[in-house]
This record gives C-alpha cells, sequence and structure tokens, in this order.
C-alpha cells in the first residue's frame, strides 16, 4: 500500500492536465479603429468616382491614392493625412469636416486654394458623399463622441470661434481704415486680377477701400448737413469719411464692445467725436428720438446676418427712422450675400408698406477674391501672437495658436474660390423712396 501511494498521488496531480479544456481568446475590435477604416474606404471609393476635373492625391500611413487625370493648368491637390480622424470628418461633414480637419491639424494641403477649385469642379460627383454620410450619421451620431473625443476638440474649435471680437487680429489684415469688406478694384491698381499679374503694391487696399466707401456714399446722395444713419458700424471706417469728405452727422449701431471702443478712438483721433456718435444697440433697439430724423440710411455687409424672418422687422425700422419728406432718398446695402434677392426685395416694400422701390443692383462679386488675397497677405505679415494672447491668453500655447491661424487662412481660400467661381454672390442694391417715385414704379410694373 505504501508503495502505491506515490503512484496515485502522481496519477492525481497529473489528471487536470489530461482533461483540461482549451482556453479561448476572442479579439474585439476598437469600435473607432472600424469607424475610421470604414470612413476611409467609403472616402476614397467616392473620390475615385467624383473626381473628373483635376487631379488629387491623398496620403496616409496605409499608403497613396490617386485620383483623377493631371492635366496642364488643373487643379492640382496633394492631401497628407496626418490623423486618422480626418476620414471621418469628412464623411460626416463633408466641406465642414474638411475644414475642421485643416485647422486642427489633421491634413497638409500643398494648396489651400486648389482644394477649393478641385471641390467646386467636382461638385456633382462630391454629392454621393454627402448621400453616404446622411445614410450613417444618424447612426452613428450618438457614438461618435467615445469614438473621436469629439468633446475635446469641438471644445477647441468652438473656443477657436469666439476670439474673432479681438481688435489686434483685424489690426492685422485689414486696410487703415478698417473695413471688413469687399474693396473695389480699378485699372489703377490693375483691376481685379492686378496682384497677380504684377504683384501687389504698398496701399493698394487703403485705395480701393476708400473708393468703396466713397462709391456707396455717392450712391446715397448724402450732402452735407445730412444724417445719416447705419446699421453695423465696424470701426468707423465709413463714419468717419461721411463726416470728413461728405460733411455728414453719423449714428451708427454695432453689438460688439470691442469695435465700439475702438471706433470711437479713432473717430475722437480723427476729430468728429461731435458729429458721430456710436450706440452698443440692436438694431430692433432704435429709440423714438430716432423717428422719422434721418436723411439716409447705410449698411454694409451687416445685412446677411439679419435672417430672412427678420427682413420686414428690417425695413420697417428703416422706414421708421428716415424722414418722409425727402423727394429721393437712398437705401445702400452694399455687398451682401442674401438667401434670396426676391425674399429680401419683398420685404423691403412690405416693411415700408410700398414706399421702398429698388431702382438699381450692382454686382462686387469680382472684387472679393482680390481683396481676401490682400488681407491673406496682411495676416501672415502683421498677426503676431503675442498681440493676440493680450485679448486671448489661451492662444499662447502654440498649437492653439496654429489652429486659430488656419482658420482664417481657410476662410480667406474658402470664401476666395466660392466668389470666383460664382457660388458666392455680392451685391449692392439700392432702393428709392418717394411717393412720386413710387406711383411711377408702381405704374411700370
Amino acid at each position: 500500500m505504501l508503495n502505491t501511494a506515490p503512484s496515485t498521488a502522481v496519477a492525481l496531480s497529473s489528471a487536470p492536465k489530461l482533461y483540461r479544456l482549451p482556453s479561448l481568446s476572442m479579439v474585439v475590435p476598437n469600435p473607432r479603429s472600424v469607424l475610421v477604416g470604414y470612413s476611409r474606404a467609403s472616402v476614397l471609393a467616392i473620390m475615385d468616382k467624383a473626381i473628373v476635373r483635376g487631379y488629387l492625391t491623398i496620403s496616409d500611413s496605409e499608403g497613396v491614392s490617386h485620383f483623377g487625370t493631371r492635366t496642364k493648368g488643373c487643379s492640382e491637390v496633394h492631401l497628407k493625412v496626418t490623423r486618422d480622424d480626418f476620414w471621418t470628418r469628412i464623411l460626416l461633414s463633408q466641406d465642414l469636416g474638411f475644414s475642421e480637419a485643416y485647422m486642427m491639424g489633421d491634413v497638409q494641403v500643398n494648396n489651400l486654394k486648389a482644394v477649393f477649385d478641385l471641390w467646386l469642379d467636382n461638385e456633382a460627383g462630391m454629392g454621393n458623399l454627402s448621400s453616404t454620410a446622411n445614410r450613417i450619421a444618424s447612426a452613428i451620431s450618438g457614438l461618435s463622441n467615445a469614438f473621436l473625443g469629439q468633446t475635446r476638440w469641438k471644445a477647441r474649435l468652438n473656443a477657436i470661434a469666439s476670439y474673432d471680437q479681438s481688435n489686434e487680429l483685424f489690426k492685422a489684415f485689414l486696410s487703415k481704415e478698417m473695413m471688413y469688406s469687399c474693396a473695389l478694384w480699378t485699372d489703377a491698381e490693375g483691376g481685379v486680377r492686378g496682384d497677380l499679374v504684377t504683384g501687389p503694391t504698398p496701399g493698394d487696399l487703403e485705395t480701393a477701400q476708400l473708393r468703396k466707401i466713397r462709391h456707396v456714399l455717392t450712391a446715397a446722395r448724402v450732402k452735407p448737413g445730412d444724417r445719416i444713419l447705419e446699421f453695423g458700424s465696424g470701426w468707423g471706417g465709413l463714419a468717419i469719411e461721411a463726416a470728413r469728405t461728405f460733411g455728414c452727422e453719423v449714428d451708427t449701431l454695432t453689438l460688439s464692445k470691442e469695435q465700439k471702443a475702438l471706433a470711437e478712438e479713432r473717430i475722437k483721433e480723427a476729430g468728429f467725436q461731435d458729429r458721430i456718435r456710436v450706440h452698443l444697440m440692436d438694431y430692433r433697439d432704435i429709440p423714438p428720438s430716432f423717428e422719422k430724423a434721418f436723411d439716409a440710411f447705410v449698411s454694409i455687409e451687416m445685412l446677411e446676418h439679419v435672417g430672412s424672418q427678420h427682413y420686414h422687422t428690417y425695413f420697417k425700422l428703416v422706414d421708421y427712422a428716415l424722414k418722409p419728406e425727402d423727394f429721393m432718398r437712398k437705401y445702400m446695402w452694399p455687398n451682401s450675400c442674401l438667401p434670396s434677392a426676391s425674399a429680401l426685395i419683398a420685404a423691403a416694400n412690405s416693411g415700408s408698406e410700398g414706399r421702398f422701390t429698388l431702382e438699381g443692383v450692382e454686382n462686387h462679386a469680382a472684387h472679393y477674391p482680390r481683396t481676401l488675397r490682400e488681407w491673406g497677405r496682411r495676416l501672415e505679415a502683421n498677426v503676431r501672437q503675442e498681440s493676440i494672447i493680450k485679448d486671448y491668453p489661451a492662444l499662447a500655447d502654440a498649437a492653439e495658436y496654429e489652429v486659430f491661424k488656419r482658420k482664417w487662412q481657410y476662410l480667406f481660400a474658402y470664401a476666395g474660390a466660392g466668389f470666383a467661381k460664382g457660388y458666392i454672390t455680392c451685391h449692392m442694391l439700392t432702393f428709392t423712396a418717394s411717393s412720386e417715385c413710387l406711383h411711377i414704379h408702381e405704374r411700370l410694373l
């Protein structure tokens, strides 16, 4: 018995090895990787069919892909994907996703303007990207925050958007008049492409912006002693010129404390503080003292912020503020990118109870690309991180500052391509108001 015990012990100790079940292991795919992989495959498949004009190269950690046909003079674009969030942004948000990817540094671009030219030249095929995105967006929207960490990068983008109130930023790229709107170029500056043909010349933007201001005020037929109402002060550029050259008084409205402070500083330096009043006020809050108090009304690139649902109120208040006895008055809305010109004209007519009649329309879209190019050059040459962080200390971080700068680079290139190809329009509308003029127009209609 004693001799068999050890063998029994051995047998018992080895039994587990004889009857052990095989181990099972399962690799669960990372949900983010699945989404990125699907997005990449979908975007590349769509590009393969969509790019029929121009030539696109996309490179990332998985390889290089080419689309379209390289021809002389075509838009040739090379995108280098540095972070794979790029693919999901593009699939889910198309052009908005690309803008965010560019700002966040997910992609490097050889020529930003060429990107927009390529996109617009192949817009029909790009529609497939939108339809594909729409099919899957609702299914994954609830999960995308977890997959992409969107809380963090969206917070960064939201913060970047709030930095646009810095006066120092706008000083870096605007002209001396600080007009944040389309300039008007003539042969004196080589026309709308003069900077591309002969190169930019110092002072060109100042000349073209002053020409635009005077063009607006001349078309408005203001005269010395007239009182002008302006919606959208900017930094006081038009108001100062109206007082200095045309001998007018101006009441101008803004919603920006920063703009009001700098505008009043500039007005005081010019010596017109007794003739120009800057009001921190919504146009819907104009006081009773403004009723029938003004000879002319001017608004430059502000109307697009009003919203079509408020057009009637807007024109009703303009009519409320203008004097009734003038035979001919001008109402200028230069350079407004309008969602519906017909809706705007109808609102002007109804808001004024038939007293406003459209007299003329000027298209300034051809002048905008050069204005945007000049702003871009000046931004690169003049903006300084140390001046911006005085207003926004968070931009002391180098990465945040680069995101901020890329946003503006993107804006100038995006808008320039849109104006150049006619996808964005920019008009100056002139309305007349008088009983006789209205009567004649009604009969003609």
